[in-house]
């Protein structure tokens, strides 16, 4: 678990509905070339937590997670698109690779489930969120800046998750 400082922000979210809330704000920010990566357990709210960034995003479409397709991608009424990856049936980075991930960043931002699975092909800054189960309602989401870019980013996130 990473040490709170002022590139960290944790939030325990209360419920799902919560959580899709947090992602919503986070969504709002998000524009092509960002990287979300999400380190969790099964059950932990990934799948949630991006259900809301979707949305904030600005994608009608239905979110789901792409275990199987691996690759989902949402459209935003403007053209863009949002790009969510899940690694967990990956074998391995290499095979994150042959997704060419830095063609999709360049089109749009990318959400990666379980992505300390292929972290090693992943763009080496971005904001990582680490979800913790602690009860059948309850999450802590622990945010991360990691690049002078993301800092900024969750420093905007904050304030519209908290004001100020």
């Amino acid at each position: 678990m990473p040490i709170l400082d002022s590139h960290s922000l944790e939030i325990i979210s209360r419920s799902s509905e919560q959580t899709r809330r947090v992602g919503m704000r986070l969504g709002a920010l998000l524009k092509p070339g960002d990287l979300v990566a999400l380190v969790g357990d099964l059950g932990s709210g990934k799948t949630t937590l991006v259900q809301g960034i979707a949305a904030g995003w600005g994608t009608l479409d239905p979110v789901s997670s792409p275990t199987f397709v691996l690759v989902n991608v949402y459209r935003h009424t403007d053209g863009l698109r949002l790009f969510h990856l899940d690694a967990y049936r990956l074998n391995g980075p290499t095979e994150a690779l042959d997704l060419d991930i830095e063609n999709m960043l360049d089109q749009g931002p990318m959400i990666v489930e379980w992505a300390e699975r292929v972290q090693t092909v992943l763009p080496e800054c971005g904001l990582w969120v680490h979800l913790n189960y602690i009860d059948e309602v309850q999450r802590d989401l622990m945010f991360s800046g990691r690049g002078e870019y993301y800092e900024e980013l969750l420093s905007r996130f904050r304030k519209l998750v908290y004001g100020g």
